[in-house]
């Protein structure tokens, strides 16, 4: 009787399996990791780098068409960074609003809009959001295929122009153009609650009354209106960002591998990032602590990489007091004598380092404008 139980036990487990793998199968491959790199990850329903990118270039595109700037944040159904764009000009409120409503999205496998019709209704629901880790805006949708959420979407930075606008529209278009038309129509909008005691204090303007003015060529940096709106002439472009991105993506590839990415401005915001398939959230995370550290340091991570190597004493200093990330693959962005912003690469590029990456899609973009490390020829053995 009891073998009879086993075998029952495991006929559930195997026919459990193979529903489970004819659940992954319902998503069409294009969508989502497959093939080897589905198998390093043990999961074949989380979205694939090239879904994400057409995701946010459908919004980007849609964006530019209403004369606005978003930034956009693709997660995967672990809630790891897999793409991100911030438009030129867009602060921080607009770049991190965009990324806790791709959170609150996928949290809740709902539009991130439902939150805040909520709050609406009922502002004391508001509290228990926050502490629930949500945020209660409109923006954030799941993204979903064939009933199988493989990730989540998150948009901010415009203001609404309800019909026509808003953030969560340019999600929705961008969803309908790269998935089709099975994704579901946007829940209703409810109006704003009327503020029962609106005060009288005064509220001051503070607008550039000039736009920054920057040395280095114009597609190297943030200009126009979007350098007005940050008060900053020396941010590197999104254009310079993706470019750099472009060439350590294709290098990593040309190895038989892949490669996490970020670059960052002169400000430490998200400018871009993206994660090729098959990469984990140690990979992902330490391509962040590496541009983070670049940043700070104004040195590439791979100096404090050798010198903690020379003397190992610095390395509870260095990881405690300044939250320093010591492994190379870190590099401040300086274009002509000017620091733009930072990059870092993380998931070994193919075993051709991730250093090497950066170093390639620097060299492509920005020629002999850019600095890059110098390494001292090695001392020969006595």
């Amino acid at each position: 009787m009891r073998i009879r139980i086993v075998e029952l036990g495991l006929a559930a487990i195997g026919a459990f399996a193979l529903s489970s793998l004819a659940a992954a199968q319902n998503v069409p491959e294009q969508f989502v990791v497959s093939g080897k790199n589905a198998e390093r990850i043990q999961d074949f329903t989380t979205i694939n780098l090239a879904t994400a990118e057409r995701i946010a270039e459908a919004c980007e595109k849609a964006a530019t068409a209403e004369n606005v700037q978003i930034s956009i944040m693709v997660l995967d159904n672990d809630g790891n960074h897999v793409y991100m764009d911030r438009m030129d000009g867009q602060g921080y409120l607009n770049i991190v609003t965009a990324d806790m409503k791709a959170r609150t999205a996928l949290m809740d496998r709902q539009p991130s809009k439902l939150r805040m019709n909520q709050v609406i209704e009922d502002p004391t629901r508001e509290l228990q959001y926050i502490q629930l880790g949500m945020f209660a805006n409109s923006g954030g949708l799941p993204i979903v295929v064939n009933k199988q959420m493989i990730g989540a979407v998150g948009v901010g930075g415009s203001a609404p122009r309800v019909p026509v606008w808003s953030d969560e529209i340019c999600a929705q278009k961008a969803l309908v153009e790269v998935l089709g038309p099975s994704v579901p129509p946007l829940a209703k909008d409810i109006p704003p609650r009327r503020n029962p005691n609106p005060g009288n204090a005064p509220v001051p303007r503070f607008a550039a009354t000039a736009t920054p003015k920057s040395t280095l060529p114009a597609e190297f940096v943030v200009g126009g209106k979007g350098a007005a709106n940050v008060f900053d002439g020396n941010q590197i472009s999104l254009a310079a960002a993706k470019k750099i991105a472009r060439v350590c993506r294709d290098w990593a590839a040309s190895k038989g591998g892949s490669m996490s990415l970020y670059i960052i401005d002169n400000a430490g915001e998200f400018v871009h990032m993206e994660r090729m398939d098959g990469q984990v959230f140690n990979n992902i995370r330490t391509a962040l602590l590496k541009a983070q550290t670049a940043l700070k340091t104004r040195q590439p991570t791979s100096i404090r990489t050798a010198q903690l190597k020379n003397d190992p004493d610095g390395i509870p200093r260095q990881l405690s007091y300044f939250g320093f990330f010591t492994n190379s693959g870190g590099i401040p962005i300086v274009v002509d004598g000017q620091m733009i912003g930072a990059i870092g690469v993380g998931g070994g590029a193919g075993g051709g380092g991730d250093e090497n990456c950066a170093i390639e899609g620097l060299k492509a973009t920005f020629g002999d404008h850019v600095t890059l490390p110098v390494y001292p020829a090695a001392k020969q053995a006595n």
